[in-house]
Order: C-alpha cells, then sequence, then structure tokens
C-alpha cells in the first residue's frame, strides 16, 4: 500500500509491554478493553456512532494505533488514512503483504461491534503471533478501514473502494446525511490527498496483495440458532438497490369510490410486494438464492388520512443474491409485474435509478483453511453465505483472494444490542491465529 505519516519505529510508551514478552494468557481481558475504551469516545443517545470520515473515526483510528505500539508493534497510515499495524520486523511498507482487518465506522446509534470486532481480532491475532515467534515469510498486517457504512453518505465501503480506484465522482459528490458537505470533502477534511482517488486510480498494487481476511459479526440469527460460535463464510450476496419508487394513483374520498373505480396507491403497491414475495418463494423451492425486503413504506404525512384513499405510495425495494444472473432476471421480474399491474389498477410506478453492487465468491482455499483451522480449534466446522454486504467484497472483486469468519451475534445487528460474547471472540482469534500460520508461510 502507498503510504505517508509512516511510524516505523515509534517509542514505547512509559509502562508499555513490548509484544515478544507480553502476557497473552487474557485476551478475552485485553478485547474488552479495547471494546469499552472506544466506546467511550463514540457515545450516543443510544449505542455509539463513529461516523465515516470524522472526528470520531479518527480518534478511534488514534487509540488504536497507540494500543498497537504499546506492545511494540508498528504502525502507519496508508494514502486512505486507514490505519495499518504491522509485526516489529516488518519493515517496509510497500513489500508484499497479507492483511486481517475490518472497518472501524458504525452507523448512527448503533452497535459496538459490527466493523471493530473484525479489528480488535485481527490486531489480537498479530499480536499473538509476534508473541509465539511464528515465522512469517509473507508479512501479515492490521487494516483497520474507514468508511464502509453507508448511512452517513448512501455508498458503502468507501474506504476500502479507494483503495482500489472505485470511488467514482458520483460517489464523491453526495452529501453527508445531514447535509454538512460531500463524501469528497470530508475525506479530504481527514488529511487524504484526494487527487489520486478523484481520478479513479488505486492507492494499492493489488499484486502485492497476498490475501485478506475479515471477521465480522454475524449480522443475521443463523449462527445463534444453531449455536455454533463462528462460522466461514462462502460469499457475500449483491444486491439491486431501489431507495425510492413511487406509486401514482389518483385520491378520493374512501366513501364514495367504488373498488372498480379506485386507482389506489397502497393497494396497488401491496399487491406488488406480494406478487413478488410469492416469485421468491418459489426460487427458494427450486434452490435458487436470493432475499427481499421492502424497508421503506409510506404515503404524505401531511394528507394521508383515515378517509383519503392514497393517491400516492412511496417505497424502496431491494433484492440481494450469491447469483448475479438472478438479480439481473429478478429485477425485470419486478418491472413486468409493475406493468401488469399498472394496467388493472390504473397506476403508474415510478423508479429512481438501481444501485448496484456485484455478488463476491470468496477464495474456496481459504474457506477450507478456515474449516480446517475450527475443526482444529474443537469448533463446528460450518459455512454460509453472508447477506450483507462487506468490505472483503471489495477486495474479492479486486482479485483478491479473500476470506471471512462470522461471529455468533445476538439481536441483530446495527442497532444499540448487538450482542457478541467475548468468549466466542477469543474463539475466533484461535481459528485465525491457524489460518494466518498457513498463509504467511
Amino acid at each position: 500500500m502507498g503510504s505517508h505519516r509512516v511510524s516505523l519505529t515509534p517509542p514505547i510508551a512509559a509502562g508499555a509491554r513490548p509484544v515478544e514478552t507480553a502476557d497473552l494468557s487474557d485476551l478475552a481481558g485485553l478485547a474488552e478493553k479495547i471494546f469499552a475504551d472506544v466506546a467511550a469516545l463514540s457515545p450516543d443517545v443510544l449505542g455509539v456512532s463513529r461516523p465515516a470520515y470524522s472526528t470520531v473515526e479518527t480518534e478511534t483510528l488514534d487509540y488504536l494505533e497507540t494500543f498497537a505500539r504499546e506492545f511494540g508493534l508498528r504502525t502507519w497510515r496508508d494514502t486512505g488514512e486507514n490505519l495499518v499495524i504491522a509485526a516489529p520486523g516488518d519493515t517496509s511498507p510497500e513489500a508484499p503483504c497479507g492483511y486481517f482487518g475490518s472497518h472501524v465506522d458504525s452507523v448512527p446509534q448503533g452497535g459496538n461491534f459490527d466493523g471493530l470486532a473484525g479489528v480488535v481480532a485481527a490486531l489480537l491475532t498479530l499480536i499473538a503471533l509476534v508473541r509465539e515467534g511464528a515465522p512469517m515469510r509473507v508479512p501479515l498486517r492490521v487494516l483497520a478501514l474507514r468508511g464502509e457504512e453507508s448511512a452517513w453518505f448512501g455508498n458503502a465501503y468507501m474506504g476500502s473502494q479507494a483503495l482500489f480506484g472505485r470511488l467514482g465522482e458520483k460517489a464523491l459528490s453526495t452529501r453527508r446525511r445531514d447535509g454538512r458537505g460531500t463524501l469528497a470533502d470530508a475525506m479530504r477534511e481527514t488529511g487524504i490527498a484526494m487527487e489520486r482517488i478523484e481520478a479513479g486510480e488505486p492507492l494499492v498494487d493489488t499484486e502485492k496483495i497476498r490475501f485478506f481476511l475479515e471477521l465480522h459479526i454475524e449480522q443475521g440469527p443463523v449462527l445463534v440458532e444453531r449455536q455454533w460460535p463462528v462460522a466461514a463464510v462462502t460469499g457475500i450476496r449483491g444486491n439491486v438497490r431501489h431507495r425510492e419508487v413511487q406509486c401514482i394513483g389518483q385520491a378520493g374520498h374512501s366513501g364514495a369510490v367504488p373498488r372498480w373505480l379506485r386507482r389506489d396507491a397502497v393497494f396497488a403497491t401491496s399487491e406488488l410486494i406480494m406478487r413478488m414475495d410469492d416469485h421468491w418463494a418459489t426460487i427458494q423451492q427450486h434452490g435458487g438464492d436470493l432475499v427481499l425486503t421492502a424497508g421503506i413504506f409510506q404515503t404524505d404525512p401531511a394528507r394521508h388520512a383515515m378517509s383519503r384513499i392514497p393517491g400516492e405510495c412511496t417505497f424502496s425495494f431491494e433484492a440481494r443474491s450469491q447469483d448475479s444472473g438472478t438479480l439481473r432476471a429478478f429485477e425485470e421480474l419486478l418491472k413486468s409485474e409493475c406493468r401488469i399491474i399498472e394496467r388493472e389498477r390504473r397506476v403508474k410506478f415510478v423508479f429512481d435509478e438501481a444501485v448496484r453492487s456485484d455478488p463476491a465468491e470468496l477464495d474456496p482455499a481459504m474457506v477450507d483453511a478456515i474449516l480446517k483451522a475450527a475443526s482444529a480449534e474443537g469448533l463446528p466446522a460450518e459455512a454460509i453465505p453472508s447477506g450483507a454486504g462487506h468490505d472483503a467484497a471489495i477486495f474479492a472483486q479486486a482479485g483478491v483472494p479473500t476470506g471471512m469468519i462470522f461471529v455468533r451475534n445476538r439481536n441483530g445487528s446495527h442497532n444499540p444490542d448487538e450482542h457478541m460474547e467475548i468468549e466466542d471472540l477469543v474463539a475466533a482469534v484461535g481459528v485465525m491465529r491457524r489460518v494466518a500460520r498457513d498463509l504467511t508461510q
């Protein structure tokens, strides 16, 4: 990775523990301290808020950098202002290497584990490997990424997309959710030199990245229901998103217009969603991979009333699948059903521009290495797809051999009630140590 503001030989602070002599008997205690300290840096009315490309995000990286230096590790920021942590003997930032890592930003009033758990696990893995004197022919580095969450600027994976020259002009010009400046403004204020990013140039030499492994809390309920502490991830679903679809009908008096003359936007939209649900069930019955969501569904609060036939309805629609062909076919099916309902109910559907993310197949060899490591650690060797998107998808799409590990997490994600047991994280670190030994030889 291109680098600047390099600290290859940081002084060890008073009371610091050089990694070669550090006591690692309490990995759980180290993890708990990091989580507690970072939560204290980013409190909100509920949960935590670490906005992408913000002062709070920078302070989180600064804290992690200090923590790493206290263990004698080397640190620097790359040209995207992401934090890189390396072993004491890893003296050349430009040398080929592999990365373990994730992101440090969060959604507004979110949980403390989404993203951060992967950085903590990667850091503890590196500390443990150096402590045990594990030889690393391929240097292993921790990568703490900025800007993964779409909640702040409407774009996801901003930090990783910038690394590979994929953050386009449209994304850079989107405004922050509170209207205060664009993504490009926020990145520039963070200290990033924007010329290469704005030119669409990669900030990294992909050929020098030997592998990328991301640990992440599972954001669904599968591991909890099946009582698995960890699981390998086989692939990451791509998606097609319409943030705002309008159904336009005609308003009327609820008691005066018979059914056959109604142009009810809510009934038309509801019929569309139920038709798509039927298609979803059929695809699943035939072994296809698909999930659908209509997360926004509303009429105009300034005009809607119990006695008013709604003449307009706005909704969002999202389809996710591991198969890009399924996504394309389903998008066409959605438009086809709209045309049928338009004729039958005399309404009109108006779509915004679709936002697309390609599916990412994770490296089979890395999936296999994770499964073998889990088995060696006495854990269930299980694998599932990821329904949520992750930075790992961007690395995989760039051609980097990529793997993912899920850790059990209760109460879902993107909310303050995320609940990951520290013991599960420690178990995952055991898996990561075994995988790292294989990958770095």
